[in-house]
């Protein structure tokens, strides 16, 4: 499922969607509330030198975000929690 252009008012850069099983769970500090992640978005802000990699549920709303200097950190730097599924990432402009 592709992602809006735009996550959080940042621009998607690169995304991967984990399909029907989430990449993983996000669960809150006490361990009462879980949320899925079905969506990865590389994003930029306008005017910004650091890329985000947003951690989304299944409508892409953010529920976790973390800072990079590059996309290609954002990537690689893939938290564990989030590989239940290999991400299979695409470039936003051409849906590949």
């Amino acid at each position: 499922m592709k992602p809006p252009k735009y996550i959080d008012r940042a621009k998607v850069i690169k995304w991967a969607w984990s399909g029907l099983q989430p990449f993983g769970i996000m669960r809150s500090e006490d361990g009462t509330e879980k949320e899925e992640i079905y969506g990865l978005a590389i994003c930029q802000y306008e005017g910004s030198k650091t890329v985000y990699r947003f951690s989304c549920n299944e409508s892409w709303e953010t529920i976790q975000d973390g800072v990079y200097p590059d996309v290609e950190q954002a990537v690689r730097l893939l938290p564990d929690q989030y590989k239940c599924v290999a991400a299979n990432w695409h470039l936003w402009e051409s849906g590949e």
